[in-house]
């Protein structure tokens, strides 16, 4: 078994949708990024690349490639586990936290979580999805931006 860690962080700004766990999230402000900046997704990639000692998201999914521009982040999850897969590694189960100011992500955690699980070929049981604000401190709670923490079980394929 291995563990591995992800952060990712995001600036929010005005004219740009906000994806969180692959679920777009109806708010006035989106995260801005190469991507469709999905601050949750990339975090997880982050844990699983790092668990597997495989790099991270910016090695294998560079913002300085066209290819990447705009992707849905579901792709680059789906792709992590593809080359996670070639060194025999499944997921265990995955826990993350988002740390953000607003909207309030509970009503959409279900959704969130069906979608990694289905990326990742885990139960919706074995992905944990929590949510914290900074008590309006910092960035975050300036609302001029998001981050998300994982961690991540890989084990290998019995």
């Amino acid at each position: 078994m291995r563990i591995g860690f992800g952060v990712d962080y995001h600036q929010l700004v005005e004219e740009r949708d906000l994806w969180i766990g692959g679920i777009k999230i109806p708010h006035t402000k989106g995260a801005l990024g190469h991507s469709d900046a999905d601050v949750l997704l990339h975090a997880i990639c982050d844990a699983i690349l790092g668990a597997a000692c495989l790099g991270d998201i910016g090695v294998h999914f560079p913002d300085t490639s066209a290819d990447y521009k705009n992707i849905d982040s579901k792709i680059l999850l789906a792709k992590t586990m593809e080359l996670i897969a070639t060194k025999n590694y499944v997921i265990g189960n995955i826990d993350s936290t988002l740390c953000l100011q607003s909207p309030k992500i509970k009503p959409y955690v279900p959704q969130m979580q069906a979608a990694i699980a289905s990326i990742c070929h885990i139960s919706v049981d074995d992905v944990s999805i929590k949510a914290t604000t900074t008590e309006k401190m910092g960035f975050v709670g300036r609302e001029e931006g998001l981050v998300a923490y994982a961690t991540v079980l890989l084990m290998k394929k019995s």
